[in-house]
């Protein structure tokens, strides 16, 4: 089942199932409760499907970009926060700051929580996930590494926008057997088998709620691999997991600039 948002013609945004090329509007997400007839989906313009009320992203989690990096593997999430002010959704420009310096895509598979939990355990936990959707974690390596006594994970990867996801969640897909591939300007940079991951979703999910209460809708990027790379006005970039679907976005200058 795929999960979406989006707004209509007239400006009212909906949460719902997609199926058919039609929009199907419940009263939330997960809700089996209709909110409305159905909508063909050339009418409604997709957002990010979900507004998570904590936006997390991991750091090293996948072993063949740990093998690489000379990093040994984590037995707990590395993980920050995007602040939600960086949410963007399908077909969105996303300026790049002058601020922002040197700038990176990230392609990653997401984690949408579905009910809340506390201290979960790990065989549990996938009752806790509604779906996966795709992630773009764009990034300031500049900001990143100005300050060496203080990595800035959440300046670097919250300027407005940077933080891509959809086009939608889907709830029914084996999360081992999928590939992220993120393309720029329609040349494939990233192809990485999500079956690499070094913690597993039911484990990030299990070890995050001994840290703090994760709720519906919060939303964690697994991470990224091998491939990651430098982005700069003008250019498109697209994450695509099959059985998900494909999430593009441009690149663009601030206003004002050229």
């Amino acid at each position: 089942m795929k999960w979406g948002r989006g707004f209509t013609s007239d400006g009212s945004q909906i949460t719902g199932v997609i199926a058919e090329d039609r929009f199907h509007p419940r009263a939330g997400l997960g809700s089996e409760t209709s909110a409305g007839a159905p909508l063909s989906l050339s009418e409604v313009t997709l957002l990010a499907p979900v507004r998570p009320g904590k936006f997390i992203g991991l750091w090293n989690n996948y072993k063949a970009a740990a093998e690489k990096g000379g990093f040994d593997l984590p037995t707990h999430p590395l993980y920050f926060l995007k602040a939600d002010t960086s949410l963007s959704g399908p077909g969105a420009e996303v300026a790049i700051p002058q601020s922002a310096g040197r700038v990176v895509f990230e392609g990653e598979l997401g984690i949408v929580i579905g009910k809340t939990c506390k201290a979960i355990a790990p065989e549990d936990a996938g009752e806790a996930i509604l779906g996966y959707t795709c992630v773009n974690d764009i990034t300031s390596l500049d900001v990143l590494k100005a300050d060496a006594s203080f990595p800035q994970w959440t300046r670097a990867k919250s300027f407005d926008g940077f933080g891509t996801v959809g086009p939608v969640i889907e709830t029914d897909i084996d999360w081992q057997a999928l590939t992220v591939r993120t393309l720029v300007n329609g040349r494939e940079r990233q192809s990485y088998p999500t079956s690499d991951m070094i913690l597993t979703p039911a484990e990030i999910v299990s070890l995050l709620s001994r840290d703090m209460t994760l709720n519906p809708g919060d939303l964690i990027a697994c991470g990224t691999s091998l491939g990651a790379g430098p982005i700069k006005p003008g250019m498109n970039v697209e994450v695509v997991i099959e059985g998900i679907g494909a999430l593009s976005v441009t690149m663009t200058a601030p206003a004002g600039q050229d």
